[in-house]
């Protein structure tokens, strides 16, 4: 079953509390999304795999633990969880970096794919889902289960903020993947808003409105 991790480090609540104020210019708001993903990818790393390797230092021989052949692979979905890629990249840099886009079917409100490539060998890798928002939790449900139908086994979702109605989706509809947050909010609004949130993180990551 999988696990919901909420960070409670200072540095992480910190800088959260900043991207939420409506006077947050968007160089701010961007430096700030990667800072906070850099700071998340820490933990979230946390359990990748170890293997012991032998190496000689300018002193002697010695054996050191360095991470197993198992390598990683970072998944943003687009467009906002580009903003957290440089941040993870940052700790793993060696990640190979697959992409999904999704929309909502105006009349079904049913996320649709309309962009998804991800590594030939997705099926060897530790993938880490990357969106900033989680608020109904359909968007991210459909990103898993578009990498599963391509082979995807061991999966972590990470998001800043996350409302409670798109935990409990996520979590009912993969139960198989851990969550990791920066920030719990309270619910949803009329419009599907994370309340308090911070607005549309593509948007504020961008400037586009």
């Amino acid at each position: 079953m999988g696990q919901v991790y909420v960070f409670d480090h200072p540095l992480i609540q910190h800088k959260t509390a900043i991207i939420r104020d409506k006077e947050t210019k968007t160089k701010d708001f961007r430096n700030l999304i990667k800072e906070i993903s850099l700071l998340m990818g820490y933990e979230v790393t946390r359990n990748l795999p170890l293997r012991d390797v032998e190496i000689e230092t300018p002193i002697a021989k010695t054996t050191v633990k360095m991470l197993a052949d198992e390598d990683v692979s970072l998944v943003p979905i687009l467009r906002a969880g580009l903003g957290m890629l440089e941040g993870f990249l940052d700790i793993v840099p060696n990640a190979r970096v697959g992409f999904i886009g999704l929309y909502r079917d105006p009349d079904s409100h049913d996320p649709i794919e309309y962009y998804c490539k991800l590594p030939e060998d997705i099926d060897q890798r530790q993938i880490i889902v990357l969106d900033p928002m989680l608020a109904t939790g359909g968007s991210a449900a459909a990103a898993v289960d578009f990498i599963k139908q391509r082979g995807g086994k061991k999966i972590i979702f990470a998001c800043i903020i996350a409302a409670p109605e798109g935990i409990e989706v996520l979590s009912k509809a993969h139960p198989d993947v851990d969550i990791y947050i920066a920030a719990k909010d309270s619910h949803l609004n009329d419009h599907a808003y994370i309340v308090p949130g911070l607005g549309d993180a593509g948007d504020r990551i961008y400037g586009t409105k």
